[in-house]
């Protein structure tokens, strides 16, 4: 048994199945480089190339968000003010309105004084033309119950309405002179 441990020991030696052959080693290392050669020359130029246009890409559109950005913030901006401008003409609008509205007031006062005045002339001047007619009227049938009660008293009737006519106005004269001096 002794010679069979010897020669599995001696073939164990020989034969390793860790151990790499050394020609497998440099053919691994040899098609290694011929594949780094080829991607180095072929793929890898693309693949920056890819990589350069994607940044470039990336680059133009921060470029463009920010100029779009920069745009928003002046349109902002020009809104802005043009709400402030709105603002402020809509609060020139109010106090010109109040001012109109104040001045529409004191028109429309002045006139409704003005037509109250005329009215009061109106009827003024109407009552004393009423208040005339009825003192005409009141002196018309005065004097003539006053001649008519003459004539009854005298027993004859008054024929000339021109002199009886005088006769009543000298009477109601009197009357009034001796109103007028008693108040």
């Amino acid at each position: 048994m002794g010679a069979l441990t010897t020669l599995l020991a001696a073939e164990a030696e020989e034969f390793n199945v860790l151990r790499i052959p050394l020609y497998e080693v440099i053919i691994a290392l040899v098609a290694f480089l011929i594949v780094l050669l080829v991607l180095g020359k072929f793929a890898l130029p693309k693949v920056k190339q890819i990589l350069d246009e994607r940044e470039e890409a990336i680059a133009g559109g921060i470029k463009k968000a920010e100029e779009a950005q920069a745009q928003v913030a002046e349109l902002k901006e020009q809104m802005e003010a043009e709400l402030d401008a709105a603002r402020q003409e809509a609060a020139e609008i109010r106090t010109q309105a109040q001012a109109d509205k104040a001045q529409i007031i004191e028109e429309a006062r002045v006139q409704a004084q003005a037509a109250a005045k005329q009215v009061t002339d109106q009827a003024t001047a109407a009552i004393e033309a009423d208040s005339a007619k009825a003192m005409a009227d009141l002196r018309t049938s005065v004097g003539a119950m006053a001649v008519d009660l003459a004539g009854k008293i005298v027993g004859e009737k008054l024929a000339d309405d021109a002199t009886s006519q005088r006769v009543v106005d000298r009477f109601i004269s009197s009357l009034e002179d001796s109103t007028a001096g008693q108040s």
